[in-house]
């Protein structure tokens, strides 16, 4: 009974702990949103968004390894939002086809939601913004192989090198668009026609199906 008693008094300090670390991650990426508003991504150092919210430099690392990982979730985020949407496209659905709608589905919200939390589509924030997604992506390629794994029969031929082909194929293509669109926009270049991501996607599998008879 004794031990029974004790237990909420030493919980309570635990939990009054993660509420302040999540109080303190708030007001650093709500600070560094108002920062980078004011005076862009380059003119905003970590020492300034630190004293935004009020606490030392060193407590910032605490949270967040560089200005730029304020930009997005972190990799566990973005990896966690794509495993949902795989685990959502039908069973019977082919594996290509599956991983590249689940990477479509979350993809292109993590920009835009960044850049409209911000108030501002500021060109730099977003040529960060699309840097860190490459470097997400990059991440968890392996982790997306074993998901591709388990959606093929049992009796699939090299099952685990298809799934590495079909993992590493489709998140290449994310990281091309990426890549193209930060190129594009830094050249002045105006995009038309079908959203990057989908027709990325379209071409994968066109040359998927090449030479098909």
């Amino acid at each position: 009974m004794a031990e029974a008693r004790r237990m909420p008094s030493e919980t309570a300090p635990a939990g009054l702990r993660e509420r302040k670390k999540e109080e303190t991650r708030r007001l650093l990426r709500e600070g560094a949103a108002r920062l980078f508003a004011e005076r862009g991504f380059e003119g905003t150092t970590v020492a300034d968004i630190a004293a935004c919210a009020n606490v030392s430099v060193r407590t910032f690392f605490r949270y967040f390894d560089s200005k730029e990982a304020l930009l997005l979730p972190d990799g566990i985020k973005v990896f966690a939002h794509v495993e949902d949407a795989l685990a959502g496209r039908p069973a019977d659905e082919e594996p290509l086809d599956a991983v590249c709608n689940a990477l479509l589905a979350a993809a292109e919200p993590f920009a835009a939601s960044t850049l409209t939390a911000l108030g501002h589509p500021l060109e730099d924030i977003e040529n960060v913004v699309t840097g860190r997604l490459v470097q997400a992506f990059s991440a968890f390629e392996e982790r997306l192989t074993v998901l591709v794994r388990r959606r093929l029969p049992a009796d699939t031929p090299d099952a685990d090198l298809r799934a590495a082909v079909i993992a590493g194929a489709a998140l290449s293509t994310v990281r091309a668009v990426l890549r193209t669109r930060r190129a594009r926009r830094a050249s002045g270049m105006t995009e038309t026609g079908p959203a990057p991501l989908p027709r990325a996607f379209e071409i994968l599998r066109e040359i998927g199906s090449a030479g098909r008879p």
